[in-house]
C-alpha cells in the first residue's frame, strides 16, 4: 500500500514562514518583501496576492506569533491542575522561550518600535491584551481579591523579564520574574485572606 506524500506547503505557509524568520532574526522594517520572497520560493504576484500588501504580511506574522505564544503557554499551564502553580508556570514558560535558541526578545515590541502602524498596533495590542487576560484570570481562579491589580502587576513583569532576557542575553530572568511573580502572588493572597 502506498502512503501519500505529504502535500507541499502552501504559497501562504512559505511566505508566513519566511516572512517569521527573517522579520524575528532581523526585524520588520529592514527586511524587504524580496528577500521574503525569495526566501518563500514564490512569485512576488503569490506575496500580493496572498496578502496585498508587506503591511498585512506583517499583521499576518504578528498574528501567527500569537498564536504560537498562547498555544506554548496553554499547552505549559496543562501540567499544573493547581491555580497558584499554574499562575507561576506562565513565567516558567516564558522562560522556556528565553532558553530557545535564536531568542530574540518580544516580536511585538520590535515590530511596534520599527514600524509603528495601524496594523502593527493592533496585532502587538491583541497579544498584550490576551496575556493580560490570562494573568487576571489565573489571578481570580487562585481566589485573589483583586485580579485586576495583580494581573497588571504581572504583565510589567512578564513584559521586564522579556526585555531582560533579550539585552541582557540572560535566559535565566525568567527564574527571578517567576520568584517576584511568586512574592506578589503571595501577597495579594495573604492581603485577601
Amino acid at each position: 500500500m502506498a502512503t501519500k506524500a505529504p502535500a507541499a506547503p502552501s504559497a501562504r505557509e512559505r511566505l508566513l514562514a519566511a516572512a517569521s524568520e527573517l522579520f524575528y532574526d532581523e526585524g520588520v522594517h529592514t527586511v524587504g518583501i524580496d528577500r521574503v520572497i525569495e526566501r518563500a520560493g514564490v512569485a512576488k504576484a503569490s506575496l500580493y496576492n496572498t496578502f496585498g500588501s508587506k503591511d498585512e504580511l506583517v499583521r499576518a506574522y504578528l498574528e501567527a506569533r500569537h498564536a504560537q505564544t498562547s498555544e506554548r503557554i496553554i499547552r505549559y499551564l496543562e501540567r499544573y491542575s493547581a491555580p497558584r502553580e499554574r499562575l507561576l508556570g506562565v513565567f516558567e514558560a516564558q522562560g522556556e522561550l528565553f532558553a530557545s535558541p535564536g531568542f530574540r526578545g518580544c516580536a511585538f515590541v520590535s515590530a511596534s518600535a520599527e514600524s509603528p502602524g495601524e496594523l502593527v498596533e493592533q496585532a502587538a495590542s491583541d497579544y498584550r491584551g490576551w496575556v493580560r487576560t490570562l494573568l487576571v484570570d489565573l489571578a481570580t481562579e487562585a481566589g485573589v481579591a483583586a485580579p485586576e491589580a495583580l494581573g497588571r502587576q504581572l504583565h510589567m513583569i512578564y513584559d521586564g523579564a522579556s526585555l531582560s532576557a533579550r539585552m541582557d542575553h540572560d535566559p535565566t530572568a525568567s527564574v527571578f520574574s517567576r520568584a517576584a511573580a511568586e512574592t506578589l502572588l503571595d501577597a495579594a493572597l495573604a492581603a485577601g485572606g
